[in-house]
């Protein structure tokens, strides 16, 4: 149940009986700024005064009045110049607390929205391992669609294999050099230009193993045909490897080479010159630079600028092949065609000035029906005790996901790959993220968690016969929880559907990081205080009913945890070691 919902729907319902009639979209319902406020909030007076021909306070009053008579209400004030506070019952709080005691690990899930979103992410250049920087578009892009789905969305996760430029000849050439280094070739250093990393002679070995010396007998062109499929389909094993490992697994792999030999590209520029969308021209010179080469020429362009961007975009290259934007207009447009209007890309920041064109292709082959949202993924610096840190060089210049995975464990690194927006940098220092105190979030979280599994087993022990499961806590005597503490607890815990529903809609899973980092402070906070108040501990021998209460705000902790942990691949731990 996301209470701050149905309080709108409440608030909304009397609206429509003070002033039938009025548009009622801007009205919300929130958590107050501060917590001394109340419980919720709204700005309906603000916002339909004029529509009502009121002022806003005196509509807020009659809101104010209605809104006593809800029986969960206990208070309402109107604040300034008509927002409105309301405060809840603790009785309310209690059935709150219920709820997420019988859900489980299951609340906070929306309903079922027969709505189909499609992530695409990673989609790196199958030219060699993952690196530390996909694994944070990979982590940013996986949890975005676990967290759509948790929100009651229909979500499949797709990889763009980027199999039909000229980085695969490059791939092809550097495969055939190590082919050659398999069959006793002394190859001396490796040249520029093409790539260095020791991963490629696993594949060189393949070729040898399969063709023996044959390939040396054939010109170099006959040989890359040959090589090419061979060395993406063996790097693109490597990188669903490395993806596992990270527990990232994709439901939808699509191929550049595959749209562009199926005449999709063609059939996506057909479209859209059909439509007028597509003509020849000359292209003005970048504003502010002086480009020795440039010159104006007749070129196909996309009317982009009719669809949002800056400047119209080049379709065809000097030597009349496709650009790589006419191959990512019929690779969005096959997916719009698929069903998916509403299509999310998680790319590196290197691909900022690509955004605005994309998303007026989108506009433009769908016409208007679907709409792409970009989210941009800034650098990770490794960092070892402050300072910059290379892990190995197996790969050739680059750190592999595998590496960092190996080094800290894969939920350590989708944990921190979380705690900070997508487009903010974010540093990643080896010995931090292991480190046991509260400046590590994935501990901090982690052992809020386990501390609740611990006092549980605790409990279980003291008294064998009480039946702890999620149903029967849920009617244990709950209305005895109210100490300040306890109460703020069970009001954040029951602020998590909302923040699912909030953080879906934006699109932002790092929220979810900053939430359970809150709860886990509240958690951590109560704990303590029962080491200054005894009569605040989770357990009391003298008092049963009281203690089974508490378990119970125990058991809605941990479950949000894992509920929130769930979202982003992480296993909740049951005690710390």
């Amino acid at each position: 149940m996301n209470l701050f919902a149905a309080f709108r729907d409440d608030i909304v319902a009397i609206i429509d009986r003070i002033v039938p009639g009025l548009d009622t979209a801007r009205v919300t319902a929130e958590p107050p700024r501060e917590a001394a406020h109340g419980d919720v909030a709204t700005n309906a007076a603000m916002v339909l005064a004029k529509a009502a021909s009121m002022k806003p306070r005196d509509l807020a009053e009659k809101l104010a009045a209605e809104l006593r008579q809800l029986p969960a209400v206990t208070d309402v004030e109107i604040a300034g110049p008509g927002f409105i506070n309301l405060r809840l019952a603790d009785a309310f709080w209690a059935e709150r607390l219920a709820d997420i005691v019988a859900a489980g690990p299951a609340y906070g899930a929306g309903a079922p929205k027969n709505h189909r979103v499609n992530v695409e992410y990673v989609s790196a250049n199958p030219t060699g391992p993952m690196h530390i920087g996909h694994a944070r578009g990979a982590v940013v892009g996986d949890a975005l669609a676990s967290l759509l789905a948790k929100a009651g969305f229909d979500v499949t996760r797709e990889y763009y294999i980027n199999d039909a430029g000229g980085q695969i000849d490059v791939l092809a050439r550097s495969a055939l050099l190590r082919y050659r280094e398999a069959l006793g070739e002394e190859i001396g250093d490796i040249p520029e230009g093409l790539y260095p990393g020791e991963y490629l002679k696993p594949l060189g070995q393949l070729l040898a193993d399969r063709f023996g010396p044959e390939l040396k007998a054939k010109d170099e062109a006959e040989c890359l045909a040959i090589i090419r499929p061979i060395a993406v389909d063996a790097m693109m094993d490597m990188i669903r490897d490395d993806l596992a490992a990270l527990g990232v697994v994709h439901d939808v792999f699509t191929s550049e080479r595959g749209l562009v030999e199926g005449g999709k590209v063609d059939a996506a520029l057909s479209f859209l010159e059909e439509r007028g969308e597509v003509y020849t021209g000359i292209l003005e010179p970048p504003k502010g630079k002086v480009l020795d080469d440039w010159e104006p020429r007749p070129q196909v362009l996309f009317r982009a600028t009719g669809f949002g961007d800056d400047v119209d975009r080049p379709l065809k290259k000097s030597d009349g092949s496709w650009t790589y934007f006419a191959s990512d207009i019929a690779y969005h447009q096959d997916k719009f065609r698929r069903g998916f209007a509403d299509q999310i890309d998680i790319w590196g920041a290197d691909h900022g000035g690509y955004v605005k064109r994309m998303q007026a292709a989108v506009k433009a082959v769908s016409e208007g029906q679907g709409a792409l949202d970009v989210k941009l993924c800034q650098m990770v610096n490794l960092l070892k005790g402050g300072q910059p840190y290379k892990m190995s060089k197996r790969a050739g210049t680059f750190v592999t996901l595998r590496d960092l995975v190996e080094a800290v464990g894969k939920d350590v690194v989708r944990f921190i790959m979380l705690t900070r927006k997508n487009d903010a940098h974010l540093d990643f220092d080896l010995d931090k993220v292991l480190e046991q105190s509260r400046d590590n979030p994935v501990f901090y979280v982690q052992y809020a968690h386990a501390r609740c599994q611990s006092v549980t087993r605790h409990g279980a022990a003291l008294w064998p016969d009480q039946d702890l499961s999620g149903q029967a806590l849920a009617k244990a005597a709950l209305g005895r929880l109210t100490d300040p503490a306890e109460l703020g607890l069970i009001k954040l815990l029951a602020g998590w559907p909302r923040l699912v529903e909030s953080a879906a809609e934006a699109h932002e899973p790092h929220r979810v990081a900053f939430y359970l980092t809150e709860v886990a402070a509240g958690f951590h906070g109560l704990w303590n205080k029962g080491k200054d108040d005894v009569q605040l501990r989770f357990l009391l021998e003298e008092d049963r009913e009281l203690s089974v209460a508490r378990l119970a705000l125990l058991k809605a902790v941990a479950a949000v945890i894992a509920s929130g942990l769930a979202i982003f691949g992480v296993e909740p731990v049951e005690e710390m070691r």
